[in-house]
């Protein structure tokens, strides 16, 4: 999104004027922000909790408590990052209360041995953003997506598929920069097995 010239020699960004006049009680201001992120929160709400419904109500709430601590904002991230840290939260605590007794956090099956990761990132196939633009595909990577660990698939879909930079995701989930690229490391190597496995079999019913 573009950024707007200050009167001085900084460039503001425009969701910090939208923010600002939302502070000063200007509601339109703070539907606009609304609006603009509701289908991004909405998408991210919905792996995590894996539920339309449950969904639905994360983006509501989250909207709800950003909107209440708009003063709490310090402008030092973008809004959006932000914004999705709080979506986050309401997404794991909407799990927590679904999975009575069992808690639920970013930090869930995620123990793997380190030293047998392999260190190359580039090396993989599909590419999950080449698949997400296309429908059939889409479908089938959002399926896979959701099999995986809390931990894996939060730090995935922020990365890989919302377009979050490496420190802007951890900086979402409180984490240090080597564990976002760590936990997205395995979030792809699984996901490579995965679909692999799912076009072996498919190709094998087609072979029949």
């Amino acid at each position: 999104m573009p950024t707007i010239q200050s009167s001085g020699t900084e460039e503001v960004h425009p969701d910090l004027l939208l923010v600002n006049q939302a502070r000063e009680g200007d509601v339109q201001a703070f539907e606009k922000l609304v609006r603009q992120y509701d289908r991004q929160v909405f998408r991210i709400a919905q792996h995590i909790t894996q539920n339309r419904e449950d969904a639905e109500d994360v983006v509501q709430d989250a909207f709800l408590k950003a909107y209440e601590k708009l003063d709490q904002f310090q402008g030092n991230s973008k809004f959006y990052t932000w914004l999705v840290r709080i979506t986050v939260n309401e997404a794991l605590m909407r799990l927590r209360k679904r999975r009575t007794g069992k808690m639920v956090s970013i930090d869930e099956d995620v123990e793997t041995e380190e030293g047998s990761m392999p260190r190359d990132l580039a090396d993989w196939s599909p590419d999950p953003e080449a698949l997400y633009g296309q429908s059939e595909m889409a479908e089938i990577l959002r399926k896979t997506i959701q099999g995986l660990p809390a931990g894996f698939r939060v730090v995935f879909v922020l990365r890989d598929v919302e377009g979050l930079s490496t420190e802007e995701t951890a900086e979402t989930l409180g984490l240090s920069v080597p564990a976002v690229k760590s936990r997205l490391l395995r979030a792809r190597l699984q996901l490579r097995e995965r679909l692999s496995r799912y076009f072996r079999d498919r190709s094998k019913e087609g072979a029949k």
